[in-house]
Formats: C-alpha cells, sequence, structure tokens
C-alpha cells in the first residue's frame, strides 16, 4: 500500500470519527426517540456516556424512582398513570436498561410484553394483584391464595400445579376448593370437611389395618377409588381380588 493511500484512509477514518462525535445520532444512532425524549434527538451525550452508553444514574437524574408512574419530571400529577401499581418503587435496584430502551431500532429485538420479575422485592413478588388483574373464571373466583402456588412469573401458562398428581377431583370430590383447603390456605387440606369420617373413627380403622401414620390421607388415598390405595393391607387385599389397577 503506498504511502500516498495510506494518507487518504487515515484522514477518511478520522473524518469519520469526528462525524461519529459531532452528530452521533445520524451516524450509530439505532433509531427515533420515544416521543417523551423527542427533544434529546439530537444531544445524545445528555444521555450516553462515550464508549460505555447509557446509565441509569443518568436517568434517575431527571427521572426520580419514587416519583416514577405518579408524578411527570417537572412534579406534575400523571393525568392518566401508565400503570395501577407504581412498582418502580418496588424494585431491588434501579436498574433502568434492563427493561428500557428509548430508541425505535433496538424495540425491534426486545421481546415485547416480558417482564423480569427477579427485579422487584420479594414483597412486590408475591403481590400480583397489585399490577395484574384477577382471573374472573369460576376456578380463580374460589381461589384468594397467592398465585405463586400454581403459577411461575416467567409464564402465566401453563400454570405448574397440576391436582391430579395429589388428589384426582373425581367423582363426589369435583367440589370447591374450599371444602378441603380451608380459609383457603392450599398448603394444607382436611378430609374431615363432609366426610361422616372423624379423627377417631379414622385412628381405629387404621390401626386395625396395621397403620400408625394416617395424618397424610393423599400419601395413599390418590383418587375417590376406595381401592386405589397406595400401602397397607387394603392395597394387599385389592389385588388378591384382582381390583388393582
Amino acid at each position: 500500500m503506498s504511502r500516498t493511500l495510506k494518507i487518504i484512509l487515515a484522514i477518511n477514518l478520522a473524518l469519520l470519527t469526528a462525524l461519529v462525535f459531532i452528530y452521533p445520532h445520524l451516524m450509530v444512532g439505532p433509531g427515533k426517540l420515544i416521543p417523551g425524549h423527542r427533544a434529546l434527538e439530537a444531544d445524545c451525550f445528555a444521555c450516553h456516556v462515550a464508549f460505555t452508553g447509557a446509565s441509569s444514574a443518568t436517568c434517575v437524574s431527571c427521572h426520580k424512582p419514587a416519583d416514577i408512574g405518579r408524578l411527570t419530571t417537572k412534579g406534575l400529577a400523571l393525568a392518566k398513570p401508565a400503570t395501577s401499581a407504581a412498582f418502580h418503587q418496588q424494585l431491588t435496584s434501579q436498574d433502568c436498561v434492563a427493561c428500557h430502551s428509548d430508541h425505535a431500532g433496538v424495540k425491534r429485538f426486545a421481546q415485547a410484553g416480558r417482564f423480569n420479575h427477579s427485579l422487584l422485592k420479594k414483597e412486590a413478588r408475591e403481590a400480583c394483584q397489585a399490577c395484574h388483574k384477577s382471573p374472573t373464571d369460576a376456578l380463580h373466583q374460589q381461589v384468594t391464595g397467592n398465585c405463586l402456588q400454581c403459577h411461575s412469573q416467567d409464564k402465566w401458562t401453563p400454570a405448574t400445579f397440576d391436582h391430579n398428581q395429589y388428589f384426582a377431583l373425581d367423582k363426589d370430590h369435583n367440589v370447591r376448593c374450599v371444602t378441603c383447603h380451608v380459609r383457603n390456605d392450599y398448603k394444607a387440606y382436611t378430609c374431615y370437611g363432609c366426610h361422616e369420617h372423624t379423627v377417631v373413627n379414622i385412628r381405629r380403622k387404621h390401626v386395625e389395618e396395621g397403620i400408625s401414620k394416617f395424618d397424610n390421607c393423599v400419601e395413599c388415598h390418590r383418587s375417590a377409588n376406595e381401592h386405589e390405595i397406595k400401602g397397607g393391607k387394603e392395597q394387599r387385599r385389592s389385588k388378591k381380588n384382582g381390583q388393582d389397577d
């Protein structure tokens, strides 16, 4: 490569570098800004630092975390809040760029409608209804417990809970949740709510079968089928009579 060509290339490179710093929004900008930041369209360094990009510290210099979702950057009350809950106050850290990008070009590659719930404090993660509307179907209208008992925060559907893994809601057992789960406590259940069973009777019957541990009914009884029993003499009796599945 001749010396003249090297000089020309060096000059062009220097010019390109200068243009990037003078007109960054034209040279390297990933797209137009959102309407709220449109006044900064030609002033990239209002938010960005050369070679390091945007930082949350710059964001919160204008957008006070305590006011986000409540007040404008000028301190005026929002006429129509974007969300029903000001959840920004419940974040574990003010990492704005973990969720936000104000450039249209960047937004095209972002996953729409996805929010990383791990950014929230524990108490906020457990208060789903603070941001989300409660389902109105017949099943969920019975439930007042925590959504996380059945659902994950990565995906609402499918639910991670399958009742049949514990007890099949067949025959007479397809009843309202509160029949077995008193006070909507889904970590506990009772079989004494509607059966003729009493603690005394159950103890006597199980002791006769040689079973001393009978507090957790579904450990052996998984459905309304009286012959579908795990363990104990009853299972051996069912197998002997050819009634076991």
